[in-house]
């Protein structure tokens, strides 16, 4: 994966920068030393690594709009970072950048329940905010497989979902507003407490532009009560293209779960050796949940086990106690995790749309033997966000060139077969010069000509989203005015 070549101008003025930056922030907030930035030298995706210029760790915005300022003021890169769990590459630093983390802006700043929103800095995890309000019977919606880690700062940046987002929609349909800091240090507020601002629709542009347009500090957040019950039931099925045509007919019956989970045979076979879920020994494995009231759950999943028994299942489970749902859910939560016990593995996360299931999946399998590299199935099938996870031995040389290219592959079948790169991971660097597959020149351009608004300098989260050609011409036209 290319990246730019360091400015060496910026290179020079390391000790002037940290000087700078040591004089606006307290002295354990600055790591300028090279053997600590390694810590930061890359996120989630670990195939790629570079250590940074050096990282600082700001407490409050006041904080984060001076590091910008300076940063700014000396044409440094700066790359914002949550808490580093991008699978995309989404917070891989450059050589001549500065980490800015804000994993120590995690305070609930503000919480109210007659209007069903929360406050909260940035860097707080996904799952404490459920934490900061379940005790009153609310919790956050999105939920990504990673919340016990990843940080509303990274959420907001990739749009991110998770299981139950069939239902309840990911970031963007669960955030209310957010405290911006610009690159040049300029403090904005877009959106609030309230359904919908007025004019453009600013906020829909920050939520997802990873980093690209400015640095979330604040957050506010819409929160639900908890819903008066909920049931997963299991399904079993001889093959992966059964399973993705009974996930196509549950939502084309019009029914709503909150959530629709795709497993295939390598994935259920490590969760179960991981976890002790109790999975059945099948091809494929689908996780349906409902909730609401006890009527209601009977009533829905009467009608989706009705459409599963159309498609011969080898096992049909509902749950039957609280415990049970835990375990079934720990198994899928638990499946990224238990995969790399197996081997090394790149996930992807194209989207595609539902009734394009049983094809995309039979070509994946077609794919796989191709390339002589396994592939496990693990997604979100309710809403069509792939999550394919390739096997391969990062100490065999070509093997993860090998690996790129099967999923460069699988990502263009998921834009051919009608949907896009990335559902929830972002584009970060994994994606970049696929972007014209899907996009056009035109429509490229036209996102860059937002950037430019926002960061007209190119100095935020340098080398990603856009292909590297067309943001290493911004970047020598930025160099070349200086």
């Amino acid at each position: 994966m290319d990246m730019p070549t360091p400015d060496p101008r910026v290179l020079a003025r390391k000790d002037r920068l940290v000087r700078r930056l040591q004089a606006v922030l307290p002295s354990d907030a600055v790591i300028h030393d090279e053997a600590e930035t390694r810590a930061y030298e890359c996120d989630a995706l670990t195939a790629y690594r570079c250590p940074p210029l050096c990282v600082v760790l700001p407490s409050r915005t006041e904080d984060v709009a001076a590091i910008l300022r300076i940063c700014h003021e000396e044409g440094v890169p700066v790359v914002p970072r949550g808490a580093g769990t991008s699978l995309a590459g989404g917070s891989l630093p450059t050589a001549d950048s500065v980490i800015l983390g804000v994993a120590r802006m995690n305070e609930v700043l503000e919480v109210d329940y007659d209007n069903r929103f929360v406050r909260v800095q940035s860097g707080r995890t996904n799952l404490s905010v459920t934490g900061a309000v379940e005790e009153e019977g609310f919790f956050y919606a999105p939920d990504p497989s990673s919340q016990l880690a990843c940080a509303i700062a990274g959420n907001i940046a990739m749009n991110s979902g998770g299981a139950h987002c069939l239902k309840y929609g990911v970031t963007t349909n669960n955030l209310l507003g957010v405290k911006l800091v610009l690159m040049d240090g300029t403090v904005t507020e877009i959106g609030g407490a309230h359904l919908d601002a007025g004019g453009l629709d600013l906020l829909g542009v920050i939520c997802g532009s990873e980093g690209q347009l400015g640095v979330v500090t604040e957050a506010t957040l819409r929160i639900l009560p908890k819903p008066e019950g909920a049931r997963p039931v299991l399904m079993g099925f001889d093959s992966t293209e059964v399973a993705g045509q009974c996930v196509s007919d549950i939502i084309k019956a019009g029914v709503l779960p909150v959530a629709i989970e795709f497993m295939d045979r390598l994935c259920i076979r490590a969760c179960e050796e991981f976890a002790g879920a109790g999975y059945p020994d099948c091809e494929a494995l689908l996780i349906v949940e409902v909730e609401g009231s006890e009527a209601e759950i009977d009533a829905q999943l009467g009608r989706i086990l009705e459409i599963a028994r159309t498609h011969d299942p080898v096992e049909l489970r509902e749950s039957g106690s609280e415990e049970e749902s835990a375990r079934i859910w720990l198994g899928r939560k638990s499946a990224f995790g238990a995969m790399g016990q197996i081997n090394d593995y790149m996930c992807l996360d194209g989207t595609i749309p539902v009734s394009e299931l049983p094809m995309v999946l039979r070509r994946i399998g077609e794919l796989s033997k191709d390339y002589g590299l396994a592939v496990g199935n693990v997604f979100h099938a309710g809403d069509g966000n792939m999550h394919p996870l390739i096997l391969f031995d990062a100490n065999k040389p070509g093997d993860l060139e090998k690996c790129e290219a099967f999923g460069a592959d699988i990502l263009r079948l998921c834009v051919d077969a009608g949907g896009c790169l990335t559902g929830e991971h972002g584009v970060g660097i994994e994606k970049r010069d696929l972007m014209l597959h899907q996009y056009g020149a035109a429509d490229l351009e036209a996102q860059m000509a937002v950037k430019d608004v926002f960061d007209p300098d190119w100095l935020l989260n340098p080398a990603k989203v856009f292909p590297l050609a067309s943001s290493y011409r911004r970047r020598v036209v930025r160099m070349a005015a200086e």
